[in-house]
């Protein structure tokens, strides 16, 4: 599994830290995503941004259509139109999936979604509407690991 961010220090230290944990392949980062080896993103990793692998892409989004040229199904985490549950996406067992996750607030742009295979939601209870990207993704780990 392989999944991509974009966010700020701490979320990014976080989702390393989750990653590492439940023993994601590694991570994908977008251009503008806040730097992995930052010393707040290593922090809140608690190092394991020298434990997993990682890399930035260059080109954004166009850098999906190479996971999806390598067989990937591109599954964005999104609160829009057409998603299917998480644990839809887990009967679904891709042996190749990469996960994408937005930023706090604005989530996955039009563009990216355009790029998507899936569209993947965690329902909510309680009136919530969504988790922060760092608790989605450690959710999500889990689930599809």
């Amino acid at each position: 599994m392989q999944p991509i961010v974009a966010g700020h220090h701490i979320n990014v230290g976080a989702v390393f830290r989750s990653a590492a944990a439940l023993g994601v392949d590694a991570v994908l980062v977008s251009p503008d995503c806040a730097d992995p080896l930052y010393r707040r993103s290593v922090r809140v990793s608690m190092g394991t941004v020298f434990q997993v692998p990682w890399t930035r892409f260059e080109r954004w989004p166009a850098g999906l259509d190479a996971l999806t040229d390598a067989g990937y199904v591109v599954a964005g985490m999104t609160l829009g139109e057409g998603a299917i549950t998480l644990d839809e996406l887990v009967a679904e067992d891709h042996p190749k999936l990469a996960l994408v996750f937005g930023t706090e607030g604005h989530g996955i742009t039009p563009r990216v979604d355009r790029r998507l295979d899936r569209r993947v939601t965690i329902p909510m209870m309680g009136g919530v509407d969504s988790l922060n990207v760092a608790a989605a993704s450690a959710v999500t780990f889990y689930a599809t690991r």
